[in-house]
């Protein structure tokens, strides 16, 4: 088996790893990123086929970039897919696709990265993997009659794929909307799911683009894990979903989606809502998020609740080692796209002021997260794009 060495393996090539080599690439730190696709990109290219972007393309560039075309259309899932490769070719990020990461170990002072081409060691590691990997479900769809078709946003593409007669979308998050909405051209939608909140006017209209200015600074600035507000919306984030922000509750009820309560059980093979009505639908859509896969992570960095332990993307238990790309990782931004470019460029800031460290001159590393005495999982919802 072949054997390398690197200064810094990133892992994963979506927007927090190509984040992550920008600021990587301007400190002159020789780094690979590995992406297990065949292209960047492709993950976005796997979604539903009508996905367009939550939110504007003024929101959606990376670091020292601007996204293409009018900056208040909502990018499609080709489009963005595409921004992502042509990023990474034009800045000469050196992503190794087609990647498969098995397993990422300790080995002396750094890491080893195990994949089915040969070995990696490296003095630091960004897991730039997301929260976005394996689909999560309740475990009453296994009671669900046999007759009702079941899909996880994961796998829906179309109505197509619905058969005739009423559909249930369960979750009402940014990901659920978008679907309902799609389906009720087609079928009668249930929505199911705890009103996340919204934004509260249409941030691509021209009279609020001061306004949309103000609520991303505060989904940035004010909403953190730095903050006593940010830590009760980040609590909010995490057990339910972010706010929606392109598909109101408006255009559902104009759609007629007709909004239920959350789905609490089965009861004669059918989905039963809260307050006991069960719902005679033929098909159930499960928008009911994602949790990350970390079962390759050969390290005790994992939370008994199964997630990453980390302070701002900062492991505090293995030096050299961050986490990107996490739900509300340090603000509401974290989870959007406009958001992860200051995560990523807080992450190789430590990196190579650890790395300076080690090398120089003892000199002082920023703590991770003063406002946070203990280290933190980090945790799973649905993507909000």
């Amino acid at each position: 088996m072949v054997t390398e060495r690197i200064d810094t393996v990133v892992i994963g090539a979506g927007q927090a790893g190509l984040a992550a080599g920008f600021y990587l690439a301007q400190q002159g730190r020789p780094f690979f990123i590995l992406e297990a696709h065949e292209r960047v990109g492709d993950s976005w290219r796997r979604r539903w086929d009508s996905l367009r972007l939550f939110t504007p393309a003024r929101y959606d560039a990376l670091p020292g970039s601007r996204y293409p075309g009018s900056p208040w259309a909502f990018p499609t899932r080709e489009e963005f897919a595409d921004y992502l490769e042509r990023y990474a070719d034009e800045r000469g990020l050196p992503v190794r696709t087609r990647t498969v990461v098995r397993r990422l170990a300790r080995e002396g002072t750094g890491y080893v990265v195990e994949t089915d081409d040969g070995r990696l060691l490296a003095d630091h590691v960004v897991v730039a993997t997301g929260y976005d990997r394996l689909p999560q479900m309740p475990a009453l769809r296994a009671e669900l009659a046999p007759t009702i078709t079941q899909l996880h946003s994961a796998d829906y593409r179309n109505p197509a794929q619905i058969p005739d007669g009423d559909v249930l979308v369960v979750g009402a998050g940014n990901s659920g909307a978008d679907i309902a909405l799609e389906l009720s051209r087609t079928h009668q939608v249930h929505l199911a799911g705890r009103h996340p909140g919204q934004v509260p006017f249409r941030i691509e209209r021209p009279s609020s683009r001061i306004p949309s200015l103000l609520v991303f600074a505060a989904f940035a600035h004010v909403l953190t894990t730095s903050t006593p507000i940010g830590r009760r919306a980040r609590a909010g984030v995490l057990a339910h979903s972010g706010p929606l922000i392109r598909v109101k509750t408006t255009d559902l009820a104009a759609a007629g989606v007709h909004r239920v309560p959350r789905v609490v059980g089965v009861r004669d093979g059918l989905p039963v809502v809260e307050g006991g009505e069960a719902l005679a639908v033929g098909s159930v859509v499960w928008c009911t998020g994602y949790r990350p896969d970390t079962s390759w992570i050969d390290l005790p960095v994992i939370g008994t609740d199964g997630l990453p332990v980390h302070e701002r993307g900062v492991c505090p238990s293995q030096p050299g080692l961050y986490f990107l790309g996490q739900l509300f990782q340090y603000s509401l931004a974290s989870s959007m796209i406009h958001g992860v470019g200051r995560d990523a460029k807080y992450v190789a800031g430590h990196l190579d002021r650890a790395a300076s460290a080690a090398t120089g001159p003892a000199e002082q590393l920023e703590p991770p997260a003063p406002d946070r005495p203990e280290p933190r999982s980090s945790a799973a919802a649905g993507p909000s794009i």
